[in-house]
C-alpha cells in the first residue's frame, strides 16, 4: 500500500482471498471519503448487475480481434481463479459493496476497456503475437509452474520481475496495458485529489500499477 498526500493506493490481485481481506481492512483503517477503482463503466456494471445481458456490454465497441483477445484473457483468468475459489474482480466488488453500504462516493478511473484492447490488438507486432499465441497454447500445461501463491498478492519483488519480463518480451503489451493506463489513472486521480483536498481517497488497483501510479501523479504535479 502506498500513500501520497490525501491518497492511499492499495495494490491487489484480482483473484486472491488476501486482496478481499486487505480491502476490508483499508476501509476500516483509512475511513475514506472517496473510493477510486481500476474500472470503467462497462466493467463496473458487469460486476454489479444481476441482469445477465448487461455484463455483455463490456464487449461493446470491440472489433472482432479484440473480442477474441478479451475472451482468451478472460478464459485464462477464470482458470486461474478456480485455483483460489474467487471470481476475478471479487476484491473490486467488495470495495463497491462497502462503499455503497457506507455511502462513500465511488469514482471509476480506468481507461475504457474497448479503447485499451482495440489499441493492443491493432499495435501488437507479429513477433509479439506469435509469442503470445505460443504461451496461450502452452498455458494449460504450465499453470503449475506459477512462482507465487495465487491466494496472496504477489510481493513487490515478483511484481517487478514480471513487469520487467513483460517490458522486455512484450513491449507493446507493457506500453498499452501498463504504462499508458498508469498515466490515464494517474491523471484521473490527480483531478480527484485536486478537487477534494480535504477528503481521504482510497484507490484499489492491480498490484502492478500501484507504485507507478504514484510516480505518474508526481509527474503531473510537476508539469
Amino acid at each position: 500500500m502506498y500513500k501520497y498526500k490525501n491518497l492511499t493506493v492499495l495494490g491487489t490481485s484480482h483473484i486472491a482471498k488476501q486482496s478481499i481481506e486487505q480491502v476490508r481492512k483499508a476501509f476500516k483503517t483509512i475511513k475514506p471519503n472517496i473510493v477510486a477503482l481500476e474500472l470503467d463503466k462497462p466493467r463496473f456494471l458487469a460486476l454489479t448487475s444481476k441482469n445477465k445481458i448487461i455484463p455483455l456490454k463490456k464487449y461493446k465497441g470491440l472489433n472482432f480481434k479484440s473480442f477474441l483477445f478479451n475472451l482468451i484473457g478472460s478464459y485464462i483468468e477464470k482458470n486461474l481463479s478456480k485455483q483460489t475459489g474467487f471470481s476475478p474482480g471479487t476484491e473490486m466488488k467488495t470495495a463497491i459493496n462497502l462503499a455503497k453500504k457506507q455511502k462513500i462516493r465511488i469514482e471509476l478511473i480506468d481507461q475504457p476497456i474497448n479503447i485499451t484492447i482495440n489499441k493492443l490488438t491493432s499495435q501488437l507486432t507479429k513477433r509479439e503475437k506469435l509469442s503470445l499465441l505460443k504461451e496461450i497454447l502452452l498455458f494449460p500445461f504450465a499453470k503449475n509452474k506459477i512462482e507465487f501463491n495465487l491466494n496472496k498478492v504477489p510481493s513487490e519483488e515478483i511484481i517487478n520481475k514480471l513487469i520487467k519480463e513483460t517490458k522486455e518480451k512484450y513491449p507493446t503489451v507493457y506500453r498499452i496495458l501498463v504504462k499508458e493506463r498508469n498515466e490515464y489513472m494517474a491523471k484521473a486521480l490527480y483531478k480527484i485529489m485536486n478537487t477534494n483536498p480535504d477528503n481521504k481517497i482510497l484507490t484499489v488497483v492491480g498490484a502492478g500499477h500501484q507504485k507507478e501510479i504514484i510516480n505518474e501523479i508526481k509527474k503531473v504535479i510537476k508539469n
